[in-house]
């Protein structure tokens, strides 16, 4: 399994998680993220246009890095291989979706928010989770206890994270990258005001460079 998309998601310290209700969306939404200095997406099957747009994305937009969210079934596993996706992210820790990914050459990122969970993806040979969800699990102080047992364990924290406490995650050691959806908000992508997401885009840029 490659670790090359998770050392790109490192790169961008960041990582966009994107709803998109409609298919024709995803290329110029991407496009609004590189714009904004962001060459990374993750498309959450939370709709029905995610598969489509991931395909969408991967054909059209080939600096952008797009990997699924949210996947759930070992069918959305092999969904999104078959879209085009290079990395899977996952709400929580499922023995059969990490398999499925496994299986697809795909690198996977389970979601986690306790010991327990870190152990279980430790067991399996990983060593990136998402942290899920962070504010109300605990935040940055219960990320940092956790971190302290588990110093091999790189994190993804996502879950209530935005401008306001983006520097105290990316503070610490054990943090990959920021998932968030500030800058790609529903709203803005299905009124097609790509400008504004670039123009937010490039601010969390600039936010998470200087953290």
């Amino acid at each position: 399994m490659t670790d090359i998309a998770l050392e790109k998601i490192a790169q961008a310290r960041l990582l966009p998680v994107v709803v998109l209700e409609r298919a024709e969306d995803a290329v110029p939404l991407a496009k609004a993220l590189l714009a904004g200095g962001l060459p990374v997406a993750e498309v959450t099957f939370r709709s029905d246009a995610a598969a489509e747009s991931i395909s969408a994305i991967a054909a059209e937009v080939p600096d952008m890095l797009v990997g699924a969210g949210t996947i759930l079934t070992e069918a959305q596993t092999l969904a999104a291989s078959n879209a085009g996706a290079q990395f899977l992210v996952t709400p929580g820790y499922n023995p059969k979706v990490v398999a499925a990914a496994r299986a697809a050459g795909l690198p996977i990122v389970p979601g986690v928010n306790n010991p327990t969970g870190v152990e279980a993806a430790m067991a399996e040979g990983l060593n990136t989770v998402k942290f899920f969800p962070a504010e109300p699990t605990g935040g940055v102080p219960f990320l940092k206890a956790l971190s302290g047992p588990y110093r091999q364990m790189r994190f993804i924290p996502t879950g209530g994270i935005g401008l306001g406490n983006l520097e105290s995650y990316l503070s610490l050691p054990s943090v990959l990258a920021c998932g968030g959806s500030w800058m790609v908000d529903p709203k803005l992508i299905a009124a097609g005001e790509f400008d504004e997401i670039t123009k937010l885009t490039a601010a969390a840029v600039e936010a998470a460079r200087a953290a």
